[in-house]
């Protein structure tokens, strides 16, 4: 059912799975470098030997993401053959079904899901990018560990070193019952050189560290590190294929919106902003206010952007627009960190300009800077202080990833001056 010899894996996929016979198994390092793989494979012997004592476990982020990154390779034919066929899942569903065996699917996206955790017995765990995991669910799940020969497979990509995962148990491999193998993009021989190229355009800076060379360092100074006035500010626009808004709400702090251009110079554009802050106005704004202010300034640019990326914190706002008309509303997407690597391998690419009139979000990026405190408990957090602007540019480029990504690489034709 399963030949590891015929299934494309490199010498240190092999090593790794063999030696996988550990209390706590890790595996970690840069993205693709085929750590994931290995891990499952390793994860699915081990259920294929497993006693019929206590549950088996997967564990990740969200029911989502456990779904993407270790039940859907499992049931890649193209890659595992015969096996696939014995991996069982309907989506959105709980449990699966691995070997004949029923495996328990745990979400994990805050403290609160350590409850889920109590009272359990297991005998074997997985857990699929472990460093976004709270820390106490992960103390908990190897307290649940306690059948006999009971095992836990970890896959993650770096992060700080003072990230919990590191300091508590990477550092201390020689002190616990743990294996751990690091792996680098050059560990797995099928990628392209194309894709490589491609991929390593997509990180920059912290994360260019972290995800293509796999070192654990430090988040720390500015965070656009690679902003320059001289190169991102444009006096001109180049004509416009489609617009998109991004919004990050305030009251007492102040509120912004930047619109988002996609040129037909393959680049995008902050064009323009309309902010308002109550401290130095003196003048607060209501919801119906805000809405109407926002229409009105897109009126008078005469744009209807396709889509409206909210702060997914001001539901009353979000409520205020939808009643007021204003087509194309969604939540803005929130991952603080991935949204920050999406400006800066745009701003590295030279594909993220800023037109000179958003004054706000040109006083707000050099100043915007890792939080120093943050770094300290092991997290990675912009300093709340001057982001507003920042963060409304953040909602409308990650929001719209999908809809730029293939920009980073293509060609820059007739740039604006």
């Amino acid at each position: 059912m399963l030949d590891l010899d015929r299934l494309p894996l490199s010498r240190k996929q092999l090593r790794s799975i063999g030696q996988a016979t550990r209390r706590i198994n890790i595996w970690h390092g840069s993205v693709r470098s085929g750590k994931t793989i290995a891990s499952l494979l390793a994860f699915v012997i081990a259920v294929a030997g497993a006693g019929p004592s206590g549950l088996i476990i997967i564990c990740g982020r969200s029911l989502q993401t456990i779904e993407r990154n270790c039940l859907e390779p499992l049931q890649d034919r193209a890659l595992f053959g015969p096996l696939a066929r014995h991996i069982v899942h309907t989506r959105g569903a709980t449990t699966a079904t691995i070997l004949g065996r029923t495996v328990h699917l745990i979400g994990a996206a805050d403290a609160r899901a350590e409850g889920r955790l109590r009272g359990l017995t297991a005998q074997l765990a997985y857990v699929d990018e472990g460093t976004l995991l709270p820390e106490a669910f992960f103390v908990q799940l190897l307290a649940r560990l306690s059948v006999p020969g009971a095992r836990l497979y970890l896959t993650t990509n770096p992060d700080s070193p003072r990230h919990w995962l590191k300091t508590g148990y990477l550092d201390r491999a020689a002190e616990l019952n743990l294996a751990q193998w690091h792996f680098k993009l050059s560990d797995n021989p099928s990628l392209s050189a194309e894709y490589v190229a491609s991929l390593a355009a997509e990180y920059v800076g912290l994360w260019r560290r972290r995800m293509i060379d796999g070192a654990w360092v430090v988040a720390e100074g500015a965070i656009f590190d690679m902003w320059d006035e001289g190169r991102h500010v444009v006096t001109q626009l180049p004509d416009m294929r489609r617009y998109w808004l991004g919004c990050d709400y305030g009251t007492t702090n102040p509120f912004s919106a930047i619109l988002l251009g996609e040129g037909v110079d393959n680049r995008l554009y902050a064009v323009a902003e309309w902010r308002h802050d109550s401290r130095a106005t003196h003048r607060t704004m209501t919801d119906a206010q805000y809405s109407a202010a926002v229409r009105a300034w897109l009126d008078g640019l005469d744009i209807v952007p396709e889509w409206t990326f909210i702060d997914p914190s001001a539901a009353s706002f979000s409520t205020q627009m939808w009643q007021d008309g204003h087509p194309g509303l969604a939540r803005a997407s929130n991952e603080v960190a991935d949204g920050i690597r999406s400006v800066s391998s745009l701003l590295a690419a030279d594909r993220l300009l800023v037109h000179e009139s958003c004054e706000g979000l040109l006083t707000e990026m050099p100043g915007y800077s890792w939080d120093a405190k943050a770094t300290e408990r092991g997290e990675d957090a912009p300093l709340k202080i001057d982001d507003h602007s920042a963060d409304a540019l953040r909602y409308a480029v990650h929001s719209t990833a999908h809809e730029w990504r293939h920009l980073l690489t293509a060609p820059k034709e007739g740039a604006a001056p």
